[in-house]
């Protein structure tokens, strides 16, 4: 205790004191924050308050609470000091004008820093500064709107759900900017950001000169980057998922972590690194998981004009030329020197030389980006061929990446290659096709290498169509049982009801049977570490088998439809081949253990996503309406384009799992029912699913339909719409649901209040506005006048419409003409039915 202060020592591990107290999230008016007392978020992840450094200088900041290392994620005043005293402690004060200020003796001295929001008229109703658990302090009008927050004022910490980027329009961004030292929070000499010549990548900056400079953006939406193991050994690795958010306005970068990663952060440091760092709960420290650049050979330049970096070179990552040149200096250059570079072994002719193709490479830096009418490969080559002086030129179809429709991204060069790279099969790669005398002008994108380059092709052509025909051979009129034969599952030795058409065999595709053993030791021999979902139906773990990640779907043994889903799943998935259903890779089945193995989606499913705070700005709404298609998609080939007619039953949120990009999956068909050809519905006393997806007909008398689907597909739309989880309540009596409220605020004519604020920036009011009138359409009450079919639906939403009829008010499951109390028995005696999943990527 010094002069009435806390004093933090930010250089070491533990903080000399600890704050006085602790107060609510948030900051109203007239209740000042003062030094010694600190507002820590609703879920206990991060404080605010103040902080002194070893000069013996206060700042206000955002920490991580609850470790044992003060780590500042924001800092309010990095460019004015305030000094401690006794007279003139700092205080944060929200005023009534809805301004948050920070200032010297108790709000009545000297203004330090303050938000600088348009102020409020005097008098109205108070705003609050509230401290979320993702770090970001919010300050928010008595309305709800969002007037400032700290995520768009960053310091040198990006944490998850933050975002950083460019705006096109005035091509500034916001940047991270290191701190001056390790105990100097203001301003140091590096920054991280977007580059506001291309838009296109981010570099870390010395001033103005680039320090590092990643791989340019290739228009991915979202990507896995590498999975990082913790200093835990008995953690899971940590998965950060990036996403690049393109619209009209802006371009930015966000992230989220993969379930249950500690606290995770990207940071940049005071000696110019980007770092992304997790606690170490054993450790009791920051651990770094990657830095970058990595390596000397990956900083800006270091190879020089027309050198590259091969990061897969053995045994560490070195300089090389591009193919056609050599070192301009071969003394520099054998002696680890490289900043001359390298020059071309015969001089270009002219407009006569042709390009060879160099795959796998990071784009050189000092690039010409061209896009609209070089819409294909072939005339990018075409431009980059016009004129004589262009050195090289790659393409990219970034297909619907931004929210205006297709583009197309070709890069030409004309000058010296910077920066280039070779980076293998991780993603951003690209084929860098370049100029080279003594070859032969091509109309098209690229020239072989050699004649024995196309002798190698050819052989290898041969040598693959001839293992093919002897595969086909092998199988060739092969029926298949659903039995194990020869490690082989198949299909043919089953019930009528699964038949799909008399006297021919269902279908020619084989499913492995995986023994036992090596499932245990995919996953650990089943270890909670590895456990990624749990449901009514058992466990699923995450492993490897055969170099792939795969998820295991392991049945309780305690489940009296542990059975039949095995069954199910078996017969339905393997059966199944489309882009938006789950794909099933193999299973084992003997005795009481049975288990599915399915491919292995990372990015998790979408209500993990779309119900996360921290991960659900990875869901711009265009990936979410390009999530409601597919998953419409996936339905009308279960229900219509698929050999059989296949009722799901419990389509939710939790059994839409997530690919590449955000594409969608459905998945669980545990509860499916297969439909004989011309039959509407089917009736069960035995009711399985997830109250309030379930159509009322179903839930309340048994008979569900490929309509029932149709239904939970429209509750599943306002979810993704919305990005509200709906409260279901597990009683079909009660009033609560989650329709009504959206169609009496579609009825009031306030579509728009109806979309999620994190997509207001991304959205179409006029898609966002026709999938809610879908969605109202599908959950009608009448299954068979009012619901459209699932072909109706897919062509309004691929197509739009202006002549869809007017939703009748959905019903409450309320005053139903039914025996209630059997209902509610039934229901009783069949709870192992309700699948309640919470999977987080398989």
């Amino acid at each position: 205790w010094r002069t009435g202060q806390w004093i933090w020592q930010l250089s070491s591990v533990t903080p000399r004191f600890l704050p006085l107290c602790a107060s609510d999230d948030r900051l109203v008016p007239g209740k000042p924050l003062r030094a010694g007392t600190t507002i820590v978020s609703d879920g206990g992840d991060f404080a605010l308050g103040f902080f002194t450094t070893s000069n013996s200088t206060s700042y206000l900041g955002i920490w991580y609470n609850g470790i044992s290392e003060l780590t500042a994620v924001w800092v309010a005043n990095r460019e004015t000091l305030v000094n401690n005293n006794t007279f003139s402690r700092p205080t944060l004060s929200l005023t009534n004008t809805s301004n948050l200020v920070l200032s010297n003796g108790n709000g009545t001295g000297r203004v330090i820093w303050t938000t600088n929001n348009i102020a409020t008229a005097p008098g109205s109703s108070p705003s609050t500064a509230v401290l979320l658990n993702t770090g970001n302090l919010v300050l928010r009008s008595p309305n709800g709107t969002m007037l400032w927050q700290s995520f768009d004022h960053p310091t040198d910490t990006f944490l998850p759900g933050m975002k950083i980027g460019l705006r096109y329009k005035t091509r500034t961004g916001d940047r991270l900017v290191s701190w001056k030292g390790p105990n100097d929070p203001s301003p140091g000499r590096f920054s991280y950001g977007g580059d506001p010549a291309t838009f296109l990548q981010i570099f870390i900056w010395d001033g103005a000169r680039p320090v590092y400079r990643n791989i340019p953006w290739t228009g991915f939406r979202v990507k896995s980057e590498h999975k990082y193991q913790q200093a835990d050994p008995n953690a899971s690795a940590i998965i950060a998922y990036m996403a690049v958010v393109n619209t009209d306005e802006e371009i930015y970068v966000t992230y989220s972590l993969s379930h249950g990663a500690a606290r995770t952060r990207y940071v940049l440091t005071y000696s110019g690194e980007y770092r992304l760092e997790s606690w170490s709960s054993r450790l009791l420290k920051w651990t770094v998981l990657a830095k970058w650049p990595p390596t000397d050979c990956t900083r800006y330049g270091y190879c020089g004009s027309y050198g590259y970096c091969d990061a897969t070179a053995a045994p560490v990552p070195t300089c090389k030329c591009l193919d056609g040149f050599e070192p301009t200096s071969r003394e520099e250059w054998d002696g680890g020197r490289f900043s001359k570079g390298c020059r071309r072994t015969v001089p270009l002719r002219g407009c006569g030389d042709g390009f060879i193709t160099m795959p796998l490479m990071k784009s050189p830096d000092r690039f010409t980006f061209i896009s609209g009418n070089e819409s294909t490969l072939e005339e990018c080559a075409a431009e980059c061929g016009r004129n004589c002086s262009g050195v090289a030129y790659a393409f990219a179809n970034l297909g619907s990446a931004r929210s205006g429709g297709d583009m197309t991204r070709c890069l030409v060069w004309a000058g010296e290659l910077v920066d280039g790279g070779k980076i293998g099969e991780v993603p951003g790669g690209n084929t860098l096709y370049l100029r080279l005398a003594g070859l032969e002008a091509l109309h098209g994108p690229g020239h072989e290498r050699s004649n024995a380059a196309v002798i190698a092709l050819g052989t290898s052509v041969v040598i693959l169509l001839t293992c093919i025909f002897v595969v086909w051979l092998k199988f060739k009129g092969k029926k298949t049982k659903l039995r194990k034969d020869n490690n082989k599952i198949t299909f043919d030795d089953m019930s009528t009801s699964y038949e799909l058409e008399d006297g021919n065999p269902p279908h020619d595709h084989e499913l492995a049977f995986v023994r036992l053993e090596e499932i245990a030791q995919a996953t650990d021999n089943f270890s909670e570490t590895c456990l990624i979902g749990q449901g009514g139906f058992g466990k699923v773990y995450k492993g490897f088998l055969g170099g792939k990640e795969i998820a295991v779907k392991r049945l309780s043994m305690d489940s009296q439809q542990g059975t039949e889903e095995f069954r199910n799943e078996v017969i339905l998935i393997a059966r199944l081949q489309h882009r938006n259903l789950i794909r099933l890779l193999g299973y084992y089945g003997e005795g009481a253990e049975k288990l599915l193995i399915h491919e292995y989606l990372p990015n998790g499913s979408l209500d993990a996503n779309l119900f996360d705070d921290s991960r659900k700005m990875l869901l711009d709404w265009e990936t979410r309406f390009s999530i409601i298609k597919g998953v419409a998609r996936g339905l009308l080939y279960l229900h219509q384009d698929s050999r059989m007619t296949i009722i799901h039953r419990d389509l939710k949120a939790a059994n839409v799992l997530l690919y590449a990009e955000m594409k969608p999956k459905i998945a669980d068909f545990g509860m499916a029912r297969i439909f004989c050809d011309n039959q509407q519905n089917a009736n069960t006393q035995h009711v399985v699913g997830t109250f309030g997806y379930m159509a009322p007909e179903y839930a309340m008398e048994g008979i569900f339909s490929a309509k029932s689907d149709v239904y939970s597909f429209g509750v599943l739309l306002l979810e993704v719409v919305t990005g509200i989880r709906r409260s279901f309540n597990s009683q079909p009596m009660v009033k609560e649901h989650a329709v009504p409220p959206s169609w009496n605020m579609w009825k009031e004519g306030k579509t728009e209040a109806l979309s999620d604020s994190s997509i207001m920036d991304t959205c179409s009011p006029d898609e966002v506005s026709l999938c809610i009138h879908v969605a109202l359409l599908c959950v009608q009450e009448n299954p068979d006048d009012d619901r459209p079919l699932m072909s109706s639906v897919v062509f309004v939403l691929e197509n739009g419409s202006t002549t869809l009829s007017n939703p009748n008010q959905p019903t409450n499951f309320v005053g139903r003409n039914i025996e209630m109390e059997r209902i509610r028995d039934d229901i009783q005696h069949s709870m192992n039915s309700f699948t309640l999943t919470e999977i987080q990527g398989r």
